[in-house]
């Protein structure tokens, strides 16, 4: 049993334990259908990394071969365009820009969290589950970034705050 291995999963779980529990309240707090299916989409996505990372450290606690088939994850369906304002709510509105700025910035995060864990694991298993959930995470980064930077504008023109 690797104990490094072991502690570099244990903060990933972590990570995702939080995102989960981040858009799982999103949703509980969001008013519209659309968007508490939208936020319940992404705590959906945490969990599906966050149950592969359980899976991963119980298997290299327990010194069993590891039964987790990296080649085979299922990748996660792309995050679309949830948001539209003629069927958001102000406090609705206010509530999104808030989650994709934070949850881009968690995305980052995690994004350099598993970077430097790929690197320092020496577990060939371990290392390409870090390296899908970099690639994933940067897909909703990226993803998150763009409907914030969109929000945002939508969201000051509202406000009356447009330049235009």
């Amino acid at each position: 049993m690797s104990m490094k291995e072991l502690e570099i999963i244990k903060k990933a779980v972590l990570i995702e334990k939080e995102g989960y529990e981040f858009y799982k309240m999103a949703a509980e707090k969001a008013t519209e259908e659309d968007v508490k299916d939208a936020f319940m989409f992404l705590a959906n996505e945490e969990k599906a990394h966050l149950d592969w990372l359980m899976s991963l450290y119980e298997d290299i606690k327990a010194d069993r071969n590891i039964t987790l088939d990296i080649e085979n994850l299922k990748e996660p369906d792309q995050p679309k365009r949830i948001f539209t304002w003629k069927n958001v709510s102000p406090e609705s509105g206010s509530l999104a820009v808030s989650v994709f700025g934070i949850g881009a910035n968690m995305e980052k995060n995690a994004i350099d969290f598993y970077r430097k864990a790929a690197k320092e694991s020496e577990i060939p298993e371990a290392k390409a589950l870090f390296e899908k959930l970099v690639d994933w995470e940067a897909e909703h980064m990226d993803e998150f970034q763009k409907n914030y930077d969109q929000l945002k504008e939508e969201w000051w023109d509202k406000q009356g705050f447009s330049t235009s």
